[in-house]
């Protein structure tokens, strides 16, 4: 039987480098701050307890925690003095605590589950400290991890005091460790801090369980996963290698992408098998489009369903709370809001649909506008099944078109129109024989006049 799980996640650095009064812990990745990713981590490797290690004066990163994961679920770093001190701050939180931990950085929202999976893996097959590493395409700076002959962990060794070997080495250290609860923290009380930064460094650890005749693990992850994020180029860097997971991911399902690099996604977007979407489409978070529909260019999603064989775009907008059903089109430079549009309904161009409930094969023609805000509150409107909707019609909500109902042309809707009734709201049209040729040319000799007079 698997061992109980607990996380250790160091999020107390400063991040001065962002420019922001923004914490970075609460900077976006693919539509989900950093701190939720490995919040997320945490939860997708069945933790039982997680705790955020957060700087003093943080309140809305504190917030932020405890919203997620209830109370006493961070513990502060009072003074920035090094990696193993912020885990070691974790210590009074977790008490009694008994299982296995991992320790990992806020700050490298790309690390898989699976492969944090494989470290407590290697744990329970009797390794007592188990270390993270990859293989750096350009090691400066990182620590090396120095394997033996046999490929047991010897030692780790910082790059300024590496020999020549020893800098020929590419096997890096990401900084993540797993070991039982008892001996990490017995490990992390027994850190010291001389060094010329006078602070108490996590990767550490590992010599020291070796130096007291433990086993050390080393699981290897992809480079890619331990890309930090400290300023906002890195974070750009990693919503790039985000967005181009998932892109792969989303090909490998069944999804066609014409221009893979235009498209981007949220880190819960769902698309099913056999959609098509054509180049500069953005995806916020809480989407789904069902199987077979179309996106074409240039929309924009924002929690929104879309149904099965729907036809979307181009320059479609959906705002939160819009659902579609089976067979549904929406044209170009219209704009949904928190609408409901039931099968085979359709709005082909020019046309603004919001708070409404759309019956099945409605038709909502070009210049529709829903009036649904009158300054101070929302109003619900409702357009029937086989209605249909004139062209330039607006609708004043709270209005009911009824089932199989017309809009005249240009009209403005106020009141219920009955089922399979012709709502009309516009003013009589009156035709004055003869008065364009008159103006017309009253207008020309008066200019005539005006020129004649400057001669």
């Amino acid at each position: 039987m698997s061992r109980a799980r607990a996380a250790i996640i160091l999020a107390a650095g400063q991040g001065k480098r962002m420019k922001s009064e923004t914490p970075k812990m609460l900077h976006q990745m693919g539509g989900r701050a950093l701190v939720d990713w490995s919040i997320a981590l945490a939860r997708d490797l069945a933790c039982s307890r997680t705790v955020v290690v957060i700087p003093p004066n943080a309140p809305a990163l504190a917030e932020r925690v405890t919203s997620v994961l209830g109370a006493n679920s961070t513990a502060i770093q009072e003074v920035p003095r090094g990696t193993g001190d912020a885990a070691r701050s974790a210590a009074g939180v977790m008490a009694g605590f008994d299982g296995d931990v991992v320790v990992y950085f806020g700050d490298t929202p790309l690390i898989r589950t699976e492969t944090l999976a494989r470290m407590f893996a290697a744990r329970e097959a009797g390794a007592g400290v188990v270390v993270l590493a990859f293989y750096a395409d350009d090691p400066t700076g990182y620590g090396r991890i120095i394997l033996n002959s046999a490929g047991e962990f010897v030692k780790n060794v910082e790059h300024r005091d590496a020999n020549k070997d020893e800098l020929a080495v590419n096997l890096c250290n990401a900084g993540a460790l797993v070991a039982d609860a008892k001996t990490m923290f017995s490990l992390l009380a027994q850190l010291r801090n001389d060094n010329a930064q006078q602070e108490f460094y996590l990767t550490d650890i590992p010599g020291m369980a070796r130096a007291q005749g433990m086993k050390i693990g080393v699981v290897e992850a992809q480079e890619e996963e331990l890309l930090g994020v400290n300023s906002r180029a890195q974070l750009a860097d990693a919503e790039a290698a985000f967005q181009k997971r998932a892109r792969e991911a989303a090909m490998e399902a069944g999804v066609t992408l014409i221009d893979p690099a235009s498209v981007f996604f949220s880190y819960d977007t769902v698309i099913e098998p056999d959609v098509m979407i054509e180049p500069h489409v953005f995806f916020g978070t809480g989407v789904k489009v069902g199987r077979g529909a179309t996106i074409h260019a240039y929309c924009h999603f924002d929690r929104t369903e879309i149904g099965p064989k729907s036809e979307i775009g181009p320059f479609a907008r959906f705002r939160p709370g819009s659902k579609l059903a089976a067979k549904v089109k929406i044209g170009n430079f219209v704009e949904v809001k928190n609408s409901n549009m039931a099968e085979g309904s359709k709005a082909s161009h020019l046309a603004y649909i919001g708070d409404t409930d759309v019956g099945a094969r409605a038709n909502i023609g070009a210049g529709t506008i829903v009036c649904n805000y009158d300054g101070f509150d929302k109003y619900r409107s409702t357009i029937g099944e086989d209605a249909f909707i004139g062209s330039d019609t607006a609708l004043v909500s709270p209005v009911t078109i009824g089932k199989g109902a017309y809009t005249g042309t240009g009209s403005v809707i106020t009141k219920d129109v009955p089922d399979g009734a012709l709502g009309v709201a516009r003013g009589r049209q009156v035709n004055l024989e003869g008065w364009a040729t008159k103006n017309k040319e009253k207008k020309l000799a008066a200019k005539a006049a005006k020129k004649g007079g400057h001669e």
